[in-house]
């Protein structure tokens, strides 16, 4: 199952970062994961939060430049080496990781959120694996 990111596009320079979150907040959209890459003039926030297209609209209203991703949302066990075998699974029928960070729902499951070259071959690869992920709707309701 596909998910949907919220990126954000702002400007490095103090402060900015708040007014992101202060937006989202004003708007009872919560934060379940972020990942924030960095240049010397800009940033951009990746978001896996419970209502991302309130939060698109709402970041967009404060003149924010944002956009939605899809993305897959994957449970992963708590076991040294899960994560790698699952990486090799997805090379060996190829599939390029594009980029992925952690999520934390509950405490008692982990999750990646990841970007692939081929999404949609990424997801089909999966089920057929047997691997659980999570839609938009799902990770909402937690």
């Amino acid at each position: 199952m596909v998910a949907k990111q919220l990126s954000v596009f702002i400007e490095n320079r103090q402060g900015r970062l708040g007014e992101v979150l202060s937006v989202l907040k004003e708007n009872k959209v919560n934060i379940l994961s972020l990942s924030l890459a960095d240049t010397t003039e800009y940033g951009l926030l990746r978001l896996i939060v419970n209502d991302p297209a309130l939060g698109k609209d709402k970041l967009a209203e404060d003149g924010f430049s944002t956009m939605l991703t899809d993305v897959l949302v994957i449970n992963i066990s708590h076991e040294a080496g899960s994560l790698q075998d699952l990486l090799s699974f997805l090379a060996e029928n190829g599939i390029n990781i594009e980029y992925m960070y952690g999520l934390s729902i509950d405490g008692q499951e982990a999750y990646v959120v990841l970007k692939a070259s081929d999404l949609k071959k990424a997801d089909e690869m999966l089920a057929k694996k047997g691997v659980k992920t999570l839609s938009s709707e799902q990770i909402s309701a937690l």
